[in-house]
């Protein structure tokens, strides 16, 4: 087993190297453990859709010196809408700041990753270096981070396959456009949505969702998506005309069920979607996801006990953290109604008028 000799740092070993992988590893770095990633993919990505990070998460980052402002935008107002373009809510982006104390930064995904990569030595993280066995990390490495993802191996080798992503019942389509639009929006419709987002760099970020049984794809994901979402108000026809099918993700929503009942175990620490799996409908994955590694961080500084630590860290995020998934779950299911659409929309005006009074 391993033991940490005194005098020397500590050892931990980060599988993964996404969002909440790389801030761990800063994280801890700071906390001083000596830290290796492994990460199965070659390289970063060069491409990917925006994120929506929420000033809890962009506090928690300022604690580890990482200032996700500075490759972000502020989100501009935007609002929900019938298909035909009849508004049933508007997002004011002044209100949500002057609650949450600031803005929600929309930052693309690869811009967050380079900019916490760039944050770490040269060599932490092992590109192409998938984790086949992870009891054989365990014997070389004091603390393993499972930030593996929905099918995180680190969580299935360490509560076995009980508890593993499990589909919604939701087919989602994600990309980005070259297209400039001045705000953002979600267009509810009977059993499906279509969401658009401006990104800093004069794209846009979309997304669409329609239930489907499990193991259906459409033969060809790019004229399914326009026969469902073609003939909705404008800017969607317009956003369709200038889908990429190459670029176009077709992929099924999952959340992790049942929940797990620790995200601990002995010296292993899950993280991100690799412990509370969730739908994109509130845009809190990556967010949590942050939050955790940095609070996993703070629970581990020099001279505290591993299982102290890994107890507090499992006390303060998992209820909160599964509290968010079944809220998600939740939003999806409306987003998503077939019947009574007209009391749900009725629903989501009302709770969006006292919500800003």
């Amino acid at each position: 087993m391993c033991s940490t000799v005194a005098g020397m740092s500590r050892t931990a070993a980060i599988v993964g190297g996404g969002v909440g992988g790389l801030t761990a590893a800063i994280a801890l770095r700071r906390a001083g453990w000596q830290v290796t990633g492994y990460e199965r993919a070659d390289a970063l990505p060069a491409t990917g859709t925006a994120l929506g990070i929420w000033p809890a998460a962009l506090r928690a980052l300022d604690r580890i010196d990482v200032d996700a402002r500075v490759v972000g935008r502020p989100q501009r107002a935007g609002g929900l809408y019938r298909p035909d373009g009849r508004e049933l809510a508007v997002v004011d982006p002044e209100a949500l700041a002057t609650r949450a104390g600031e803005a929600v930064q929309l930052i693309t995904r690869p811009d967050l990753l380079r900019l916490l990569f760039e944050a770490l030595p040269a060599g932490t993280v092992r590109f192409g270096s998938p984790v086949a066995d992870v009891p054989a990390l365990t014997e070389r490495y004091e603390l393993v981070v499972g930030a593996d993802g929905v099918g995180s191996a680190v969580r299935g080798a360490t509560f076995g396959p009980r508890y593993r992503a499990r589909y919604t019942g939701v087919l989602a389509w994600r990309g980005s456009v070259p297209l400039r639009l001045s705000a953002g929006g979600e267009v509810w419709g009977r059993g499906s949505k279509f969401g658009y987002t401006p990104q800093h760099d004069g794209r846009t970020n979309f997304y669409a969702t329609r239930r489907a049984p499990a193991g259906w794809r459409p033969d060809d994901p790019l004229a399914e998506l326009r026969r469902l979402f073609g003939h909705r108000a404008d800017p969607v026809p317009e956003v369709l005309a200038r889908v990429d099918p190459d670029t176009l993700l077709c992929h099924e929503v999952v959340d992790l069920r049942p929940a797990l009942p620790s995200y601990v175990s002995d010296r292993v620490a899950l993280l991100g979607d690799a412990a509370h799996a969730m739908t994109p409908d509130l845009g809190q994955g990556g967010c949590q996801a942050i939050v955790d590694a940095v609070t996993l961080a703070e629970c581990l500084p020099a001279g505290v006990d591993l299982a102290t630590g890994l107890a507090r860290y499992d006390r303060l995020r998992r209820r909160r953290t599964q509290r968010i998934v079944r809220a998600s779950r939740f939003a999806g299911r409306l987003g998503q109604v077939r019947h009574v659409v007209g009391l749900r929309d009725a629903a989501v005006r009302l709770a969006t008028r006292l919500s800003t009074r």
